[in-house]
């Protein structure tokens, strides 16, 4: 494996070893339990960049509390999630909990709201005995692997993005409270129209932002059926292997991945076992397209959920 060496500043150095030529790099016994330099946290950011999906094994963060300070550090986070519940008593805690269905749909985090997170944190809690990994693609080789002309025409479009959508619980792997799940999940409709092309506000970078909650597209004079063709087309550059890392769990590690520009799946893979992760996730801003066009809220006030953060 290739090692990366990060070093934003001359007193601060961390190592990560590239899992994939295109996304992922990983890191182990690096603490990250308490108060992180500012130097340390650049260093971490550059590699983010990088990176695109960072893994920390060894990481010495055993509470939520931890899970929230680390998290912390790289902007102001939102709540746990616009209609489903918290971890009690921790309200910026998602848990992922597999008795409440399985994630097994590529999606980027809360895209339907008018400002998405910009990262999102996730933290080993309980384990299968096999399977139970993430899927985690870079949208960004997505979007450069497509022929040119495909590429200036997805530059020009806009997709409609709902939580009106039932990713988490799929219907042929419904479970027992399948029916109250989707009724937490969709108890407010939220709906956004940002760019299938957005432009990342660090790097410069173009990824193709679309997903599970992306609906339709606003294509003048295509009907839906030809616009879910093209989201099929674009999404199936996303998903290409060579754009994908799969990130194995054990104990006492957390994933940071960049929510402007990955999307993620979490295979059921488990026959069953317990496997819960928690998530902490961090403000973001109004995404953009190629000519700094912002994206618009339809439905849905989610400033409850989350302030528009400044690029960081």
């Amino acid at each position: 494996m290739s090692v990366i060496t990060v070093t934003p500043i001359a007193t601060e150095t961390l190592t990560f070893t590239k899992l994939g030529s295109r996304i992922g790099a990983e890191i182990r016994g690096l603490d990250l339990s308490g108060p992180l330099s500012e130097a340390r946290v650049a260093a971490i950011r550059s590699a983010l960049n990088a990176h695109k999906a960072l893994v920390f094994r060894e990481a010495n963060i055993g509470t939520d509390e931890d899970q929230v300070r680390f998290a912390s550090h790289f902007g102001p986070l939102t709540a746990a999630h616009p209609t489903v519940a918290s971890v009690d008593g921790a309200a910026n805690v998602l848990p992922v909990d597999s008795e409440n269905g399985s994630a097994n749909t590529w999606h980027t985090d809360v895209t339907f709201v008018h400002n998405p997170p910009q990262a999102s944190t996730l933290r080993s809690i309980t384990l299968p005995p096999y399977g139970g990994e993430t899927l985690i693609a870079s949208t960004a080789a997505a979007y450069q692997d497509l022929p040119e002309e495909l590429r200036a025409f997805a530059d020009t479009l806009w997709a409609v993005h709902t939580n009106d959508y039932d990713y988490s619980v799929p219907k042929n792997l419904e479970h027992t409270n399948a029916a109250e799940r989707r009724a937490e999940f969709t108890r407010q409709i939220f709906e956004s129209v940002h760019p299938v092309v957005r432009v990342h506000p660090l790097t410069g970078e173009r990824g193709l932002f679309i997903g599970g909650f992306a609906q339709r597209l606003r294509i003048v004079g295509l009907s839906n059926t030809e616009s879910k063709d093209i989201i099929r087309l674009l999404q199936a550059y996303v998903t290409r292997p060579e754009n994908i890392v799969r990130v194995d769990w054990e104990p006492n590690q957390v994933v940071l991945f960049d929510n402007r520009i990955t999307q993620h799946y979490a295979p059921d893979n488990y026959d069953g076992s317990p496997r819960t992760l928690n998530r902490v996730t961090i403000a973001g801003e109004v995404p953009v397209n190629i000519t700094g066009q912002p994206s618009q809220s339809v439905q849905g006030d989610s400033t409850s959920y989350s302030v528009i953060a400044p690029v960081n």
